[in-house]
Order: C-alpha cells, then sequence, then structure tokens
C-alpha cells in the first residue's frame, strides 16, 4: 500500500498517474455536502505517515468530508480576477475568465477545492453551523496534509485552484499561521501557481494578514451581518472594528503592491486579485436598502471586488434567530440583491438611486432595474439615435455589451427596432422605454399597470413556483359558494 504523505512531488505525480490513489469522479452527496470527489481508501490509509493500526484506514476522507461540507455556506463563485501563466518547473496557472466552480468567459468549467482548515471554533455565533456550543464532528487538517491534498487533486485534473478558509481555534494568530504554512508548502515546496483564496481572520496580527496576502491571490474578510447591532446580538464575542481593520489594511497593502509593481516589475505581489467579503441576509431584520446602502460604502472605502450575500439557512434553535420550522430561505431576496450589486458595479447606479425610504425593499415580482425604470417613468422613454452611454444603460433590456454597440452602430446610420434586436437588445423589456428616430414601436400602449403585468410575465418562468400537486380522485371537491 502506498502512503501518498511520505512521497515526494515526483513519486506522488507518478502514483496518481498510474491511478492508483483515486477511484473516480462521485456525484454530489444527497445531504449537499461540500465534497465532491470520491477518494480511494489506499489515499486515506495513513496519516502523518503511519499507518493505524485497527483504524477503519479513513480518517483523511473523514477529515475533507467534514471540513468540506463545513466550507459550504462561504460563497467563492467568483472569477479569479488574475492572469498567471504556468511557470517553467511549477504547477498551475491562473485565468482572469473565471474559477470557483464556474463558467469562465472561454467556456471553461473550473473547480476549486473549498474546504476549511478546521471547524473547531472558539466563537458562539448563534447562526454559525461551526459555533462552539454546537454539537457536531470536528476535524482538522495539518498544513502538509492540506498542502499535498491539494496537489494530488489538482495533479488528477478535479480542481484548478483552493479555496481555504477556517473556523478560529487557538486564536486568529494561531489559525492564520496555520493557514500560511499550507500556502507556503503549496507556493514554495510544490511550486504551486495556482488560483488561492484565503479567508483573512479578524483579530490577527498585521503582519500575519500581510504574509497571507502574499501567498494567495485574494483575500476576504467576512463583514458577517448587515449592522453591528445583529452583529453585537448575535456574535458577542466579534467586534465590527476588527472586522474593518483588516480590510483597510488589505486595501493599502494593495494599493502599495501596485505602487512598487509600477517601480519594479519583479516586485512580490500582495492579493493581486483584490479583497471581497461576505453577509448573512434573512437571519436579521435590515432591509435591502440597508444592505445595498452598506454594500455601496464597501466598495467606495475599502475598494473591494465583490460583496456576496448569503441567504440565511436555518443551523439553530436560537430564539434570536428565524424560527427553524416552515422557515423558507429567502433565496430570491438574495438573487435581487446580486442584480442590484451589479447595478452599482457595472451600470453606475448607486444605492440612494435604486431605494428609498418609501421602497426600502425590492419588489421580488421584477428585476431591480426594471423596478427603477417603472419609478422613474419620467426619465423615459429614452431616444436611443441621441442617448449618451450612461443614460442607455439605465434602460431596462440594454446591458454593457448593447449600448456600447449601439454606440458603435449609430455612427453609420439611425437605429430602428429591428436593428436594436440584431445589436442584443432585449426588446420584451426595453420596447417601453425607447424611441427610435422619435417614435414608439408601432401598436405598442404604454401604462404603468399595464408595463408592469408585462414584466412580471416575463419574470415568472425564471421563478421558482409552488410544487405541483397530484391529483387525487378521492380528494374532497372544491364548490363554489353561492350567493
Amino acid at each position: 500500500m502506498i502512503s501518498f504523505l511520505r512521497l515526494r512531488p515526483q513519486e506522488l505525480c507518478e502514483a496518481l498517474l498510474r491511478g492508483r490513489f483515486f477511484d473516480s469522479l462521485s456525484a454530489r452527496s444527497p445531504e449537499g455536502s461540500g465534497a465532491f470527489f470520491a477518494l480511494d481508501q489506499n489515499i486515506c490509509s495513513s496519516y502523518n505517515g503511519e499507518k493505524r493500526e485497527g483504524g477503519s484506514g479513513v480518517e483523511l476522507l473523514d477529515k475533507l468530508t467534514i471540513l468540506a461540507d463545513a466550507a459550504k455556506y462561504d460563497a467563492a463563485c467568483t472569477s479569479s480576477g488574475l492572469d498567471r501563466s504556468a511557470r517553467p518547473g511549477g504547477l498551475g496557472s491562473t485565468l482572469a475568465a473565471g474559477c470557483c466552480h464556474t463558467f469562465s468567459a472561454d467556456g471553461r468549467c473550473v473547480t476549486l477545492l473549498k474546504v476549511l482548515m478546521t471547524n473547531r471554533c472558539m466563537y458562539d455565533c448563534a447562526y454559525c453551523v461551526n459555533r462552539r456550543s454546537n454539537d457536531l464532528p470536528r476535524a482538522a487538517f495539518t498544513p502538509r496534509e492540506l498542502a499535498e491534498l491539494t496537489i494530488a487533486f489538482y495533479r488528477r485534473n478535479y480542481i484548478e485552484g483552493l479555496f481555504l478558509s477556517s473556523a478560529v481555534w487557538g486564536g486568529p494568530d494561531r489559525t492564520t499561521e496555520g493557514m500560511i504554512e499550507a500556502l507556503r508548502l503549496l507556493r514554495e515546496e510544490y511550486g504551486f501557481y495556482g488560483y488561492i483564496h484565503a479567508k483573512a481572520i479578524p483579530g490577527a496580527d498585521p503582519l500575519l494578514t500581510r504574509r497571507l496576502g502574499m501567498l494567495a491571490d485574494r483575500l476576504s474578510v467576512n463583514i458577517e451581518l448587515p449592522s453591528e447591532e445583529s452583529l453585537n446580538r448575535l456574535c458577542p464575542d466579534k467586534e465590527k472594528g476588527a472586522i474593518l481593520a483588516p480590510m483597510a489594511q488589505i486595501r493599502d497593502g494593495i494599493r502599495e503592491s501596485r505602487g512598487e509593481l509600477a517601480k519594479y516589475r519583479h516586485a512580490p505581489r500582495f492579493a493581486p486579485a483584490g479583497q471581497s467579503t461576505q453577509m448573512i441576509i434573512g437571519a436579521t431584520p435590515e432591509s435591502d436598502r440597508h444592505i445595498l446602502t452598506l454594500t455601496q460604502a464597501l466598495y467606495d472605502k475599502y475598494k473591494l471586488k465583490r460583496v456576496f450575500y448569503s441567504a440565511y439557512m436555518p443551523v439553530s434553535d436560537s430564539a434570536l434567530l428565524p424560527a427553524p420550522r416552515d422557515f423558507k430561505p429567502p433565496l430570491l431576496r438574495e438573487h435581487r440583491l446580486y442584480q442590484a450589486d451589479w447595478l452599482l458595479r457595472f451600470y453606475h447606479f448607486r444605492a440612494e438611486e435604486l431605494l428609498d425610504d418609501g421602497a426600502p425593499n425590492f419588489d421580488p415580482r421584477v428585476d431591480p432595474k426594471c423596478s427603477w425604470a417603472l419609478r422613474h417613468l419620467d426619465f423615459f422613454p429614452v431616444e436611443v439615435n441621441r442617448a449618451d452611454y450612461e443614460t442607455l444603460l439605465r434602460v431596462p433590456g440594454i446591458g454593457v455589451r448593447s449600448a456600447r454597440r449601439i454606440l458603435t452602430a449609430r455612427r453609420v446610420g439611425p437605429l430602428t427596432f429591428s436593428g436594436l434586436k440584431t445589436l442584443g437588445v432585449v426588446l420584451k423589456r426595453a420596447q417601453y422605454f425607447l424611441t427610435c428616430s422619435g417614435k414608439m414601436l408601432e401598436g405598442l400602449r404604454v401604462n404603468p399597470d399595464g408595463v408592469l403585468r408585462h414584466l412580471v410575465a416575463l419574470e415568472r418562468p425564471a421563478l421558482a413556483g409552488q410544487e405541483p400537486e397530484q391529483l387525487s380522485l378521492f380528494a374532497p371537491a372544491e364548490r363554489e359558494g353561492t350567493a
């Protein structure tokens, strides 16, 4: 039996190519765990190079199952945001096109190994499945185990990068030191140049956070909840200042690194793919306006690449949280927030434009851009042959690409509605808000209620409806009441 933990990288590669470690990819488990791969039990038969007598021989597999499942609530579906080609003698490369089990711009589907360093935690956050008081299996990877597992998966072409997070055990410094050692082994000993996303631990020494950023491509610090009041109520051991401090440090470190790279081409790079954060929605009573205003402030002040929204999943019976029974995770609300976030980042909207005191939450029936347009009908119709780029971006059905195509195409001649469709404009939405050469689409009648009904009808097929009910011959008939 081969002990992969004892093998040198070359020997490990040869053994993997002979197919002696892995059986095959398995389907995602019914429980929805993050363990996407079926490991041959031979790969898990040793621990730290020593076989355990009388054991089941699957301890490493148990760790992977536990720690991958514990990481499933971390949002990581983002592009890597970084281009880095492979180096001679090294492993892996990174494309800005995409990473983390998603489809990239060039059509590739790329995958991250997403795990926690440990799920043992010193904190008791009410909303977290890994909270101190929760009775669940605990495990921890050693840095060597995690590094060699990542390399083994990469060499079998199962992954193209690593998403590494961790619960806090033994203090923020000790946890960060373990993550740094794992990444150091990957980068320096194994020569791994693939994408790595690491979670920075609030409260850790700034020198450790900087070292982590020198090894990872992207850093993230979870802001957890939308308000300080909710954080104090559900996470009494955490402080807002401790979360924002590493965000500011990462922002400054990225700025300094870019300045050094402008002077010295081969200067070390600090978190070259930027930083992101994640917040839980639906566990606390904050409105969409509050969440979006916070998002706007994070983009403005800390120069984040992305803010991720995670619909609360009931993992606790705490009286401070929504009752698990009959609770439906706000997945549609999460979707609308992501759409609004897109408007902030690419369509030049501001949070205060999308929502106000009179409308603090998004209309779940239509997307945020359509909702804004219906509340600002005085802004429309827009003359497509004269409007500037910023104005075109505010028209429902016109995206960034189609707006640029319009600017290019109208240099040749005036545009018509049939021409707009050719350019990629979604006329089913845009027709109510555009004119071509001063004219609306022929035969179209525009009134607010009618437009709303039409836009809702367009959205309805994409929204999750009620589960169909099987009819029964023995079900009591529903009778209409008589006057």
